[in-house]
């Protein structure tokens, strides 16, 4: 996330003019951090994150299936 954070960084001065370089380090910082609070404020997760949860739920959903089995089986019986 910091890698896209500093790419759109990075984009945006580009879009400057070049008279700005007095104030361009201020205004890099202070757009970063300001997307910086905004990705904060939308409760996001990395990808990493994402992936573990996803394999976690998989999972779960397999035992949930094993279980159901077991209990359509019970119930023939």
């Amino acid at each position: 996330m910091i890698q896209k954070l500093d790419q759109l960084t990075r984009q945006i001065n580009d879009l400057l003019p070049r008279d700005f370089t007095l104030l361009k380090d201020d205004l890099k910082e202070q757009i970063r951090a300001t997307i910086h609070d905004s990705f904060k404020k939308m409760d996001l997760v990395t990808r990493e994150e994402f992936e573990i949860q996803s394999r976690v739920l998989a999972r779960t959903r397999e035992k949930l299936e094993a279980l159901e089995k077991v209990v359509a089986q019970l119930e023939k019986e």
